[in-house]
């Protein structure tokens, strides 16, 4: 059996993409975003959404800042419990990624109200709140509409203090790239999709997602922290260039360090892949170089949309082992050290 018991209708059966995977292409965002501004930015706006950062920070003191985001999308499992726990812990990751502490969240729900059980949206909601309960915050409120395709996902509030948000740019020349959890996601749900996503796997894929990334709490408290994000949608290819780009430095990734979930290169080897990989390069490929001997399936998984992913950390390199063990001690027993940050235009190379 490809995951625990599945009620009918399959959640995953509504919706055209699932999870992260949801997103419009970072290369289409681009173009839709090219012509946007903000006519009024207000001095105590930290900020916004000028190097497409993970949320916006709106400085209310000296010493406190508010930090907010929003995150939805359609089903990427079929439990509606998962369903709702996974998109919850995605919510909060953004405020985690700016060294903020989640206060309190919204709950944003679209639901076809006459295809499913209504017992199955409580099931979601459930998830949500279960979630938001580990993070030691209330879901205070929120907003319902009755949708085509299920959706669910927060509006979640945090507080920083100004003088530590970190954000995607910043990163430093000699930086070492740490990343907090394994790469796989979409691929695993490609492979629960088409039903060849056996149980363990299934297990992991729930582990990683519903998987708070607490640690950005501690990391924002660091100076030698010097840019941080989550890696979701755009795959790790993507959320780096949108690093290096708002630091106006380049980055090399070393394929062989890059942690993976169990079995993810083989799935993916047998074309287990989501469309969005593919869009992703589309998008920003010209931005990185590859070695002629990476794999199409290692491509696809440094493209692959993340649901609820790890944090992706820029830090001085003598402050790599320090970092390293503040993620294990946050239970993150696959953080690794994958690349280093450098000068130059802002492109990776993988080698």
């Amino acid at each position: 059996m490809n995951a625990p018991d599945r009620l009918v209708p399959r959640l995953t059966q509504f919706s055209h993409g699932g999870g992260c995977g949801c997103k419009i292409a970072p290369g289409v965002l681009q173009d839709i975003l090219a012509k946007s501004s903000i006519p009024f930015v207000p001095k105590d706006l930290l900020v916004g959404i000028e190097t497409a950062d993970d949320a916006a920070v709106y400085r209310i003191n000296e010493r406190q800042a508010i930090v907010a985001t929003t995150d939805f999308f359609m089903p990427i499992v079929d439990d509606p419990f998962d369903f709702g726990a996974i998109a919850a812990a995605n919510a909060l990751s953004d405020v985690y990624a700016m060294g903020g502490t989640p206060l309190f969240a919204l709950a944003l729900v679209g639901m076809p109200v006459n295809s499913l059980p209504l017992d199955v949206i409580r099931r979601v909601l459930e998830g949500g709140e279960h979630i938001c309960a580990r993070a030691g915050i209330p879901v205070a409120g929120g907003h319902t509409i009755d949708s085509v395709e299920p959706i669910y996902g927060l509006v979640a509030i945090g507080i920083v203090d100004p003088e530590r948000v970190k954000r995607n740019a910043g990163a430093r020349p000699g930086d070492a790239l740490i990343l907090g959890k394994p790469l796989g996601i979409g691929i695993y749900s490609a492979a629960l999709k088409k039903e060849r996503l056996d149980d363990a796997r299934y297990r992991a894929m729930l582990a990683s997602t519903t998987k708070l990334n607490t640690a950005g709490i501690a990391l924002g408290r660091r100076d030698d922290v010097h840019a941080m994000t989550d890696v979701t949608g755009f795959g790790l290819l993507g959320h780096l260039l949108e690093m290096c780009r708002g630091s106006h430095v380049a980055a090399t990734v070393r394929m062989d360090e890059v942690p993976l979930h169990p079995g993810v290169f083989d799935l993916a080897r047998e074309g287990l892949v989501t469309g969005a990989s593919k869009r992703n390069w589309d998008s920003y490929g010209r931005d990185v170089a590859l070695p002629p001997v990476l794999e199409p399936a290692q491509r696809a998984i440094l493209t692959d949309p993340q649901t609820s992913g790890g944090l992706l950390v820029a830090c001085a390199p003598q402050a790599r082992g320090a970092v390293l063990d503040l993620f294990r001690a946050e239970g993150f027993a696959e953080a690794s050290c994958i690349g280093e940050i450098s000068a130059g235009e802002p492109r990776v190379s993988v080698v």
